[in-house]
């Protein structure tokens, strides 16, 4: 059974920094892209980044490259997400999810059961 739990959310001001963390059990983590993703409140899913199963490759939405990172440790089956230059848009549940397609992300089955990232002055 795939587990994810993320932590590492919370209220910051804009301008502000998170590092958002996703412990991986029940799969082969090193074999797996792994995705962040985000939803706001009324919106749908919006992807936010993915990384290759080795760390090598990743790849950001426009609306977050150049403020966030993503990042693995395979040998702690753990997904980790710096947010930096935080700002209101980016108010949102933040989930992690095995793979790195959008049908990947889109199951339920597929993410964590996400954690709340609000930007607020």
């Amino acid at each position: 059974e795939v587990q994810l739990v993320e932590s590492g959310g919370g209220l910051v001001q804009p301008g502000g920094s998170l590092r958002l963390s996703c412990a991986a059990s029940g799969f082969t983590f090193r074999m797996y892209r792994m995705t962040w993703v985000r939803q706001a409140p009324g919106k749908g899913l919006e992807w936010v980044s993915s990384i290759s199963t080795g760390g090598a490759t990743t790849a950001y939405a426009d609306s977050v490259k150049g403020r966030f990172t993503i990042s693995r440790d395979n040998t702690k089956n753990t997904l980790y997400l710096q947010l930096n230059s935080l700002n209101i848009e980016d108010t949102a549940m933040y989930y992690c999810a095995r793979g790195g397609s959008d049908s990947d992300y889109a199951k339920e089955s597929n993410r964590g059961r996400g954690t709340q990232v609000t930007v607020s002055s």
